[in-house]
């Protein structure tokens, strides 16, 4: 079975062990599941910054406003390129990380306004250049590209021995290497790391990486060319679990943040409710063990409802006998 080289340091050991902790610290929280906004503000940020590394110009306002249906002066290429990113990430759950064929999809969705053979392997020579439009890399020919991507995910598929966390950065290089699109291999490079990631951990989905790749971007083509000199991943697996560690450190505060401004009664709230289950008042004060109407609104629903934790099934009949609440 093909194996792409790289060497397991001790710098890596001891950054996956880092991110190994912080991850564990997150999921305690079971914070990024009970903030909607941090985890809007983070796929925005991750949409953003893949696109600001390949130089479109639209400001993190700007991105925002397009995902949420506002009106954006700017180019109507750029503008295209958001919703085609924004379609690509939501689309994040259904992808198989290790399907071939779901990262041709991934492709036909992020690319669909940049590359006319969107979903499809090039037909032509390509290469790789860094933000300055340097060429750092000459990509292997057109005919091999089908072959390398087949032994890339064989491998991914049947390494038992290297973790998820690892070979998420491996796979990230070796994409990048074999450039097996004509354009939005590095957005798809940047999205499959967090489909492969989601399989390690599910709240990867919401861990904005690509935001400190953007604020790093020299090191992140430096590191492209270092291990392209040296023939194996090992430089680049070593600079993208720094990005990792970095970027869950900051949601790690992110999340401590949040958390304190949700009260105890919206947790025990949350705690009683199923996602996507709508109950009732009775059946959540039942839940709930409390016997007024009056707290249940003052102290449970409305807070909750107020963040965005919980919605109302009936929202523009708040007091109608029919009204459920859902998580």
């Amino acid at each position: 079975m093909y194996r792409p080289p790289f060497n397991i340091t001790n710098a890596i050991l001891n950054t996956s062990i880092s991110i190994s902790q912080k991850v564990e610290r997150i999921s305690s929280y079971q914070s990024l599941k009970r903030m909607p906004t941090l985890r809007k503000n983070n796929r925005i940020k991750s949409i953003h910054s893949s696109l600001a590394i390949e130089a479109n110009s639209l400001s993190l306002d700007q991105v925002r406003d397009v995902i949420d249906g506002n009106p954006v002066i700017g180019s109507e290429n750029e503008i295209n390129e958001v919703k085609d990113a924004y379609k690509a990430y939501q689309m994040i759950e259904e992808y198989d990380a290790f399907s071939e064929k779901d990262l041709l999809k991934a492709h036909a969705a992020i690319a669909r306004s940049i590359d006319k053979e969107a979903g499809r392997y090039r037909s032509h020579p390509e290469g790789v250049m860094d933000g300055q439009g340097n060429v750092i890399h000459i990509a292997p020919p057109e005919k091999m590209v089908p072959s390398l991507m087949t032994d890339l995910f064989t491998w991914l598929k049947r390494d038992k021995q290297t973790s998820l966390l690892i070979k998420s950065c491996v796979f990230h290089y070796e994409f990048v290497f074999i450039h097996p699109f004509g354009d939005g291999n590095g957005r798809v490079a940047r999205l499959w790391q967090n489909v492969l990631l989601m399989k390690w951990n599910n709240l990867f989905e919401y861990v904005p990486i690509e935001s400190h790749i953007y604020k790093y971007q020299n090191e992140y083509y430096g590191s492209i060319e270092k291990s392209n000199k040296s023939g194996d991943s090992t430089a680049f697996i070593e600079f993208m679990l720094k990005m990792i560690d970095e970027t869950v450190d900051e949601v790690l505060n992110s999340s401590a943040q949040e958390s304190k401004n949700i009260s105890e009664n919206v947790n025990r709230l949350l705690d009683v409710m199923e996602p996507d289950i709508p109950l009732s008042a009775n059946e959540i004060m039942r839940r709930l063990n409390i016997k007024s109407k009056e707290t249940l609104r003052g102290s449970y629903l409305n807070p909750a409802i107020e963040n965005g934790l919980v919605k109302m099934t009936l929202p523009d009949k708040p007091k109608s006998k029919n009204q459920r609440y859902m998580r």
